[in-house]
């Protein structure tokens, strides 16, 4: 089975740890400072929620409003994204990262382009029924411009996002983030053949053994969120999924590579 995206240091062994909005464990989500400790630490791809400011700009955000994790108030669709920039989107986790703001996805681009490949995630919130002018052309233009298509697999759970980045360019490596709502009773592999994509992403939870038979059997490439123990990570990875999402991405590639050590003792 092959990845759907390249990676930029890729040790052969099939698997990715991806830091979950970074390093957020350790650094408040979605900020330079956890994408760079993310990097840092040796994940290799990081993963990052995306959104559109009042003037229309995907910016690196996980909820609709500002609230949680900014010094601000409102929908994040409610400023432009100069105002959106003046923020203080690190206090919330400690006084030290005060200088953290809101970046743009240019902004997380110009930063990832050569070192390390991304995981973005189109949030419900901001998609619409019409592609043209949407979320996901904006972000797919942005992601051409810095020549990283083949480093950058988008994902999000509103199905509507993914057919329109397939309409976009049938080549983008897309995946489908579970929702059961909109699945219809569907299981992997049928989702994964009814919207043409090129992984599964799910919450570790729901991948049991029957789905991990399904997805092996069909040759699906599975991510799974968000595992930050050990425990899990080892069981996560003997089931056979491609990929972790975690808060702690120096845990889970030092788990990968005792697992990939023993291997090859």
């Amino acid at each position: 089975m092959s990845l759907p995206v390249s990676l930029y240091s890729d040790n052969g062994d099939n698997f990715i740890v991806i830091g979950h909005r970074g390093a957020s464990a350790y650094y408040p989500e979605n900020t330079l400072g956890a994408f760079k400790a993310a990097y840092d630490m040796g994940a290799e791809m990081i993963e990052l929620d995306i959104l559109l400011s009042k003037d229309g700009i995907p910016v690196a955000i996980h909820d609709e409003t500002l609230d949680r994790t900014t010094n601000g108030t409102g929908k994040v669709v409610d400023y432009t994204f100069e105002e959106l920039a003046k923020l203080d989107a690190g206090s919330w986790f400690g006084k030290k990262h005060s200088s953290e703001r809101i970046l743009s996805l240019e902004e997380v681009l110009q930063f990832a382009k050569g070192k390390i490949a991304l995981n973005i995630e189109i949030k419900t919130e901001a998609v619409a029924d019409e592609l043209k002018n949407g979320i996901e052309e904006k972000a797919y233009e942005l992601v051409k411009k810095f020549d990283m298509l083949d480093h950058v697999l988008f994902s999000s759970f509103d199905y509507r996002a993914v057919a329109h980045l397939k309409e976009l360019d049938v080549n983008i490596a897309a995946a489908l983030l579970y929702e059961k709502e909109q699945s219809d009773g569907m299981g992997p592999k049928q989702l994964v053949n009814a919207y043409k994509v090129d992984a599964f992403n799910c919450n570790y939870r729901l991948f049991t053994k029957k789905w991990a038979d399904e997805t092996s059997e069909a040759d699906i490439p599975v991510f799974v969120y968000t595992v930050n123990s050990e425990r899990r990570m080892k069981k996560m990875i003997k089931k056979g999924v491609n990929g972790i999402f975690t808060d702690k991405p120096d845990l889970l590639k030092q788990v990968v590579d005792n697992m990939w050590k023993s291997k090859g003792d």
